[in-house]
């Protein structure tokens, strides 16, 4: 595409380069470090009273000894305010400062601008994540002293990959919101509100369904329960937070084995030893999927709102 790669530069030296970015890195890394720091002194603790080193590395982003939340807790709460900081303003501030003309009067296809906004937000996404979780990983080596093993590095990289498509995700909603309206505080405020609705209200969104569904007497009997929880469970993954949030649990925990409920009966003779990265990755694969076809679809539609609408100088 023509102009791709100029719009792509362009955004994405604007955003390494602005204020926002500054401010939400240094929140983003400063509430990992603490939060590593917080689960590094509980760690050693550990290891002074247990010998065994398996899987240490992966406690470092997901233990906590009460005082702070887990650094996972604090990049599900902390990585949409990121995707939508950096999307909300796409489109409509061009259009109401008078850019977005002057730009496709250029010899520029129109979709090369938006293509280029979202790689360029995209890149920002990884480059950010990334140096979080080297400087993150660096702090938790010298402080525990217990090098990760291949298995940990790999299950490392693919919570980084699901961090950022979750991030992009968020960030595709606001370009689109960006798309649909004009006023880019009026974008910033309906990007808050779904994220606001997905994190906090779907969960009892979630529970009120399975109670309609399936009502819950005095005294229910097994299967009753177990039916309320799987719908319960399928509800609340409507929410892109839960499918993030169980698709990172179980690749950073080794030892989940299943995302649904569970029967006493089906764990009697199991053997409790941890998945492997590969076994793992299939338990969350319907997860990763999920968040993929969500990201693909709001860019979708942003990116065909764009293409047929009229721009005027």
């Amino acid at each position: 595409m023509h102009g791709l790669s100029a719009v792509f530069e362009k955004e994405f030296r604007d955003h390494c380069g602005s204020r926002r970015f500054m401010i939400l890195f240094a929140l983003i890394c400063l509430a990992g470090l603490s939060a590593v720091y917080v689960a590094a002194q509980s760690i050693r603790s550990d290891l002074s009273s247990d010998s065994s080193t398996e899987f240490v590395f992966l406690k470092l982003f997901t233990s906590s000894s009460g005082v702070l939340p887990p650094f996972l807790a604090f990049i599900s709460f902390l990585g949409p305010l990121v995707g939508l900081a950096l999307g909300f303003d796409a489109i409509n501030s061009e259009k109401n400062s008078g850019t977005l003309s002057r730009l496709l009067s250029q010899p520029l296809f129109r979709d090369s601008v938006i293509n280029g906004k979202f790689l360029a937000g995209l890149a920002t996404i990884a480059l950010m994540l990334a140096s979080i979780m080297l400087v993150i990983s660096g702090l938790g080596l010298k402080l525990i002293g217990v090098p990760p093993s291949l298995d940990e590095m790999v299950r490392l990289i693919a919570f980084l990959l699901i961090t950022i498509v979750y991030v992009a995700f968020w960030m595709a909603v606001s370009i689109l919101l960006s798309v649909l309206f004009r006023q880019a505080a009026t974008s910033a405020l309906a990007g808050m509100a779904l994220w606001i609705f997905f994190a906090f209200f779907m969960p009892m969104i979630a529970g009120i369904i399975a109670n309609v569904v399936v009502p819950m007497n005095a005294d229910p009997d097994t299967l009753t329960l177990l039916r309320h929880e799987n719908v319960s469970q399928m509800a609340s993954r409507i929410s892109p937070t839960t499918l993030f949030q169980e698709a990172t649990v179980t690749v950073l925990t080794p030892g989940i084995r299943t995302l649904g409920p569970v029967l006493v009966r089906d764990v009697i003779g199991m053997i409790p030893s941890p998945l492997s990265v590969t076994q793992s990755l299939l338990v969350v694969w319907p997860h990763m999927v999920g968040l993929v076809a969500l990201t693909l679809i709001c860019f979708a539609a942003s990116y065909t709102k764009f293409l047929r609408e009229e721009i005027r100088a």
